[in-house]
């Protein structure tokens, strides 16, 4: 089909796990499918949605629990949304401040302790996001209300590890490799990755306005296609990911050292604590699909999260919400062009990491089955 748009201007925040969006350009994969992805540094979560309502981006690297908040009008006016494909899986953590670890507080239960005799400061990258979303999980899997027992801040995600340094803040969830910034500055500690608080959860999106989809499905599908080889290219070799890592440690893309960068992108985490590991769950872009398919439980999640924190005021229909803003249709038609796997199911079960299970089915209950919510 005809290519509606040529030139499409895609926003991401410098993160490591914007890479699939980088690649795609960088080995030319756009123009492989008709397309030329022009990519725009944003500064900010909420200026990426901004500039997608306004139209001076056609779609972008984003949050989940942003593309969906904004579709039901949860902090911004309400629009339409759309999620083309995940981007990625995995890969973000929870940072404290190694003055804590240092005082004892090394583990959860510790810092649920310290939560418990006076108000930690913490840091998100945005309120309806999946870092919040991460951060009051594991602390209330703790035992710690993250809207009570806590202060809670946004902060852009390139900042987070001077808001540390300088005292700011005791500890951030933000993706990588900001994580890893501030343990190789020694200003902290990884505390919990994400992947131990859910195994395998979705992470970015890329995303777009049910407008724009709607208008240009060739020029989508295009985008979706170009990014999915570049994912399976990221994910095919060490070699690959280490190539990566030193074009998007560039000043235009995500602006730091390699070095900074490569150790989780290849799975070798330490925690400044004296522990180190080989993560099994650490991020990916492909996984021969799996970690693209835009799962309608994925959705279903955020819209669970948002719901148990009071952000949602009324249940949503979340299987028809996510019907509308997951494109899952458009994904697998990119998804045959480019010989991707296509799962069986829209649905997948997970178990996290205080034992709940989530399989997409009764979502409502789901939300009000924590003993700790709003």
């Amino acid at each position: 089909m005809q290519i509606e748009k040529d030139i499409v201007r895609v926003g991401f925040n410098p993160l490591t796990d914007c890479a699939s969006l980088v690649m795609a350009s960088v080995l030319g994969l756009d123009r492989k499918h008709g397309i030329r992805i022009v990519l725009s540094k944003e500064t900010s979560w909420a200026g990426v949605r901004d500039k997608l309502l306004t139209g001076e981006l056609d779609a972008a690297h984003a949050l989940y629990g942003l593309v969906y908040a904004t579709h039901l009008g949860v902090g911004s006016a309400r629009r339409d949304m759309a999620v083309l494909m995940n981007l990625n899986r995995n890969g973000q953590a929870i940072t404290l401040a190694r003055r804590l670890a240092d005082e004892g507080a090394c583990d959860g239960p510790a810092v649920a302790a310290l939560s418990h005799r006076r108000e930690l400061r913490w840091a998100h990258t945005f309120p309806t996001g999946t870092h919040a979303m991460w951060l009051y999980y594991w602390l209330a899997a703790h035992g710690v209300h993250p809207l009570r027992e806590a202060r809670v801040i946004t902060v852009p995600p390139s900042q987070m590890a001077a808001s540390l340094a300088g005292g700011h803040i005791d500890g951030f969830c933000v993706g990588e490799p900001w994580n890893h910034r501030a343990l190789m500055d020694g200003v902290g500690v990884t505390i919990a990755t994400s992947q131990q608080i859910w195994p395998d959860h979705p992470e970015k999106v890329l995303a777009a306005t049910a407008d724009f989809t709607r208008s240009h499905p060739s020029t989508a599908r295009a985008l979706i296609a170009a990014v999915l080889e570049a994912g399976r290219w990221i994910d095919a070799s060490d070699a690959n990911r280490m190539a990566m890592a030193e074009i998007i440690s560039a000043v235009q893309y995500v602006n730091t050292g390699k070095d900074v960068i490569w150790q989780r992108i290849l799975g070798h985490y330490e925690d400044g604590m004296g522990h180190s590991w080989v993560d099994a769950h650490s991020m990916r872009f492909h996984l021969e699909g799996a970690a693209n398919f835009p799962y309608l439980s994925d959705g279903m999640w955020f819209m669970t999260q948002q719901r148990r924190w009071g952000l949602l005021q009324a249940a949503p229909d979340y299987l028809g919400t996510a019907l509308k803003v997951q494109q899952v249709a458009l994904y697998k038609e990119a998804a045959e062009m480019t010989g991707t796997e296509i799962p069986d199911s829209a649905l997948r079960s997970s178990v996290f990491m205080d034992g709940a299970t989530w399989d997409g089915r009764d979502p409502e209950r789901y939300a009000a089955s924590f003993d700790i919510r709003m």
